[in-house]
């Protein structure tokens, strides 16, 4: 099994298959997109399936594909019909941004994806085309009502973001009145890659729940389970639920199982961090499966105790969530 120096046991790994988005989302890249790395640089199919394997080998029992955008990278489906089926990998994840998720819908559901989580920061036309600098509202929206349809296990993410969306917050938490569905509500991060000035946010986990309990005084807490990312809630009388995740106050790291590699297979072992180490360099210098657990080891065994401190040990920039692996 695979520990932390603090005594965490890594069970999930967060799998970004590319850097490539069609969206122009402002929080995560500039309008005119980021520089991509070229093809060569990000990691093959058969090279994604080899470190999971070896991960899985470790006790990686959980794998979200994310991206980017999953569904911009040819072929994959293939590579996600594949990782499915990997000996101790039980669950498999996708986060997705819905505008060609419709058509995959069967053949994820016939390979027996677990969850979907489809990442929505609106249910207004109008600021969802001044949030993403796409006209995609409608395409989004029938993903949605065919993940309900489909009954995949669906979540909505949703970035809160003062002066952009906050008038979305209660729309969103009322989907869960008709919808078996879990809505997350994200503090706002720095992983813009440059594509505007971060300000420290005040609209914090805190904040959120407070106005969501100005208009249901009697939200209900359910109980978190132990590597939960969110704090999680429902609404009285909901078929679903919704959670708020403090990804900039990061009061979560405790408990934090996470293996985060980027579509260049740099591993980092916290969000924060700035990537420690090359695994497509490592695997393209000839490194064997037994080289590749012990590197594994070796650098979870000098892992930040929490977001603040990865942050303090990183010379790097904030990237984009795209190129990190959302």
């Amino acid at each position: 099994m695979l520990y932390d120096n603090h005594g965490r046991q890594l069970r999930y790994l967060r799998l970004g298959v590319t850097e490539r988005c069609n969206l122009r989302c402002f929080y995560c890249m500039p309008e005119e997109g980021l520089n991509f790395s070229h093809r060569s640089q990000i990691l093959s199919f058969e090279e994604m399936e080899r470190l999971t394997r070896i991960l899985a080998e470790m006790g990686i029992n959980k794998v979200r594909i994310t991206g980017g955008e999953p569904f911009v990278r040819k072929n994959i489906m293939e590579l996600i019909e594949n990782i499915s089926t990997i000996e101790g990998v039980d669950s498999v994840n996708i986060t997705t941004n819905g505008t060609s998720l419709i058509e995959h819908l069967p053949k994820l559901k016939a390979i027996g994806i677990d969850a979907i989580n489809l990442s929505l920061d609106c249910l207004d036309k109008e600021r969802f085309l001044k949030i993403t600098r796409r006209d995609e509202f409608d395409q989004v929206m029938d993903s949605f009502q065919a993940l309900m349809d489909s009954g995949i296990t669906t979540k909505i993410n949703m970035v809160v973001m003062e002066e952009h969306n906050l008038e979305d917050i209660i729309p969103m938490c009322e989907l869960t009145l008709q919808h078996k569905v879990s809505v997350r509500f994200i503090e706002e991060m720095p992983f813009n890659g440059g594509g505007k000035k971060f300000t420290p946010i005040t609209w914090n986990a805190r904040q959120i729940l407070a106005h969501i309990q100005g208009h249901y005084p009697n939200v209900e807490k359910l109980t978190d389970a132990e590597s939960s990312t969110s704090l999680n809630y429902q609404l009285p009388n909901a078929k679903g639920s919704f959670g708020i995740i403090p990804a900039y106050t990061r009061t979560i790291c405790h408990s934090c199982d996470r293996i985060r590699l980027t579509p260049k297979g740099e591993l980092k072992t916290c969000l924060y961090d700035g990537g420690s180490f090359s695994f497509r360099d490592f695997m393209r210098a000839g490194a064997t499966d037994e080289e590749i657990r012990n590197q594994f080891r070796t650098l979870f065994s000098n892992r930040a105790k929490d977001g603040f401190e990865a942050q303090q040990k990183s010379s790097n920039p904030f990237e984009s969530m795209a190129t990190i692996g959302g």
